[in-house]
């Protein structure tokens, strides 16, 4: 059964990569091989297929395959040439404030907001909605992934 303990710690583990991988953007191997090993450890792919839907895609919204996936979070891939790496702002740290958690037997879905903060202590809030599976070794790893900008109703009807 996967507890809220669980989801809670996945989430610190997102963050903390998210962290991790733009502290490395000088080091395009580096940055690269630390992106890998986030998306293997972290998101289904090796199990079957994963929704992911970043925040700022607008030509190719939907990544359902890896390479899509590492595209957004570290850019360099003519395939997705809007990706700048979502991850090399960089981020200094990443916090998850679930609005809902619902758990079942062998999944999980998580809603809320995370809060990306820059160097200069400028936080971002972003719309998340996350599904979590466990694989064979007992490692809870996210088969959805969706995040939003908030909708902003002036932008929108001026």
């Amino acid at each position: 059964m996967i507890s809220l303990q669980d989801i809670e710690l996945a989430q610190k583990k997102w963050g903390e990569n998210v962290v991790q991988i733009g502290s490395l953007k000088n080091d395009l191997k580096a940055s690269e091989k630390a992106t890998d090993k986030m998306l293997n450890d972290l998101y289904a792919f090796d199990l079957g297929h994963v929704l992911f839907k970043p925040t700022k895609a607008t030509k190719i919204q939907f990544r359902l395959n890896f390479e899509g996936a590492k595209s957004y979070f570290i850019g360099e891939n003519s395939n997705y040439d809007e990706d700048n790496g979502f991850a090399f702002q960089p981020w200094i740290q990443v916090e998850f404030e679930n609005a809902s958690v619902i758990i079942n037997e062998k999944s999980a879905l998580a809603m809320g907001n995370y809060f990306f903060t820059d160097p200069k202590g400028a936080k971002v809030k972003v719309e998340y909605t996350f599904s979590y599976i466990r694989d064979s070794k007992g490692s809870l790893k996210i088969n959805l992934h969706h995040s939003s900008f908030p909708f902003n109703d002036e932008a929108y009807f001026n």
